[in-house]
């Protein structure tokens, strides 16, 4: 989960994400993380900025050959 997220908007100060939104995601990462366990795996969620989370992890890992990921559009003001 990145903080980032969770703060106010640049604009008006709302939040980014609402208390409803934050219960469905945690909800939905929960779920999907049982789902996982169910077929003899595990997800791993750590919360902080991407960037350092990722380069923990590899360097965790240490054996780390591709790393995937997705982009989020941002929004143009």
């Amino acid at each position: 989960f990145d903080p980032r997220h969770y703060l106010r908007t640049r604009c008006y100060g709302f939040p980014k994400t609402g208390p409803h939104r934050l219960r469905f995601l945690l909800e939905s990462v929960k779920d999907l993380r049982e789902t996982l366990k169910k077929k003899g795996s595990t997800l791993v969620v750590r919360k902080g900025k991407p960037e350092d989370v990722v380069r923990d992890l590899i360097t965790q890992l240490g054996s780390v050959s591709a790393v995937v990921f997705h982009e989020e559009v941002r929004e143009i003001l």
